[in-house]
């Protein structure tokens, strides 16, 4: 399968093209406001030194988020016009699933706690089971925006990833304190994002250009941080 896929729902702008081979080639940054002006020329890079254009893809696949309102808004939106002129479908991602994704796994299934940034004194999570043979990181939990201090471990969990525990020192000792192994600094990523949606869509479970949309979880950007006095 011949797959392109975004992620900008964090800080990391990422984009990558697999081939048929299997061989995935990934375009990654990190900025706090670029994604927009850095996004289509990494997607041009990738098809170009390939030699593909959109309408030879079998599909496309994006982070949907949990994450930056800005960021979501801009892997969506590209993702929706480019499957819009070529006819293909899409598999919008969990940005969490595609964290839990990279953590190293033995071969039996394993529980991974996903914690992102989501800024406002607070972070994005969810728990995994991160099955090498599954079509994607199985939920355990709901995606979730919470203090960092709220965030509740669940039975079996064995690692921890994401941005949120350098962000959040103190979640990252809790974790540490009660037996997680911790991955720091692991963002959502691309190549990442393509291998998960190129099993969704094998399975059938693409969906249509405007049905491609970001899942924000929180849904007020505009209120006070935790534990403000409003």
């Amino acid at each position: 399968m011949r797959l392109l896929a975004l992620d900008t729902s964090t800080e990391a702008c990422s984009a990558a093209l697999l081939l048929g081979d299997g061989e995935v080639r990934l375009r990654f940054t990190l900025t706090e406001r670029s994604h927009a002006e850095l996004i289509l020329p990494m997607i041009d890079e990738l098809l170009g030194e390939a030699g593909l254009r959109v309408q030879d893809l079998d599909g496309l696949a994006f982070g949907r988020g949990p994450g930056s309102f800005t960021g979501l808004r801009v892997a969506a939106g590209v993702t929706q016009g480019l499957a819009l002129g070529a006819g293909l479908k899409v598999a919008p991602v969990s940005s969490l699933a595609a964290v839990a994704a990279q953590v190293p796994v033995a071969s039996r299934a394993e529980r991974v706690l996903v914690c992102n940034d989501a800024r406002m004194g607070e972070v994005y999570w969810a728990a995994f089971e991160r099955d090498p043979g599954a079509v994607e990181p199985a939920s355990l939990t709901a995606e979730q925006v919470a203090p960092p201090g709220r965030i509740v471990v669940p039975e079996g969990v064995r690692h921890a990833a994401g941005n949120g525990l350098a962000r959040h020192p103190e979640l990252k000792e809790r974790l540490m304190a009660v037996g997680l192994q911790c991955h720091d600094n692991v963002y959502p990523r691309a190549d990442a994002v393509a291998h998960i949606g190129a099993r969704l869509l094998a399975a059938g479970r693409g969906v249509e250009a405007a049905e491609a949309l970001p899942s924000y979880v929180r849904d007020d950007v505009a209120r006070p941080a935790a534990g403000a006095v409003t």
